[in-house]
């Protein structure tokens, strides 16, 4: 079993730990944090480091992922996962078992696939993604670098999703739209059509 360490000790945190520890595929050594405003006290590992000391761990683990959550903007995942890209680290997907992946798919380095997603044919997930819970992602469609799909969402068949969103709880996209990069959705929008890149949405 591979050992693998956690970038950030947050909320989120605590649920990547629930997915890793049901894959039975990585060794959980302990949680990097860059100060001990956001700890979660309930994450059963300990705080092993701050951001300075990714470089000196990279010398005895070989695998880390980006654990810090991501709703108003991506940016602390991108700078995370840009360093430990830097530094060589192995950026594995990690995918419940409790999900259904289509052999067809493909899902980027760094990507977290929570339980219950649908994960369909010849569907598209980038690098360094949260596919949160229940979430569907249709045939044909493509989800860019960098988003969060939050809970519940559902992506219909041959939607395109730009790089660095966040499609909030419960979003209904109307089939074959475009959602452009950086923009927020939030929760219960029904989206039925082109979003422009940059824009905010508000149920």
């Amino acid at each position: 079993m591979d050992e693998i360490i956690l970038i950030g000790a947050g909320g989120h945190a605590r649920s990547c730990i629930d997915v890793i520890e049901l894959t039975g595929f990585y060794k959980i050594v302990g949680l990097v944090e860059k100060d001990g405003a956001n700890v979660n006290e309930n994450l059963d590992y300990p705080i092993i480091g701050t951001d300075d000391d990714l470089q000196d761990l990279r010398n005895k683990y070989a695998f880390a992922l980006v654990t810090v959550g991501q709703i108003k903007s991506p940016m602390t995942r991108i700078r995370l996962f840009r360093i430990l890209s830097n530094l060589d680290y192995k950026l594995p997907v990690i995918v419940s078992p409790r999900s259904y992946v289509s052999k067809d798919s493909k899902i980027g380095p760094g990507t977290i696939i929570m339980h219950d997603v649908i994960l369909n044919a010849n569907a598209k997930v980038g690098k360094n993604c949260i596919i949160n819970n229940k979430v569907l992602i249709d045939h044909d469609a493509v989800v860019g670098d960098q988003c969060h799909i939050a809970t519940g969402a559902i992506v219909n068949g041959e939607v395109n999703v730009g790089s660095e969103s966040f499609i909030g709880s419960g979003v209904v996209t109307k089939q074959s739209i475009v959602i452009g990069s950086r923009c927020v959705i939030g929760a219960g929008a029904v989206i039925k059509a082109d979003v422009e890149s940059n824009q905010v949405i508000k149920n």
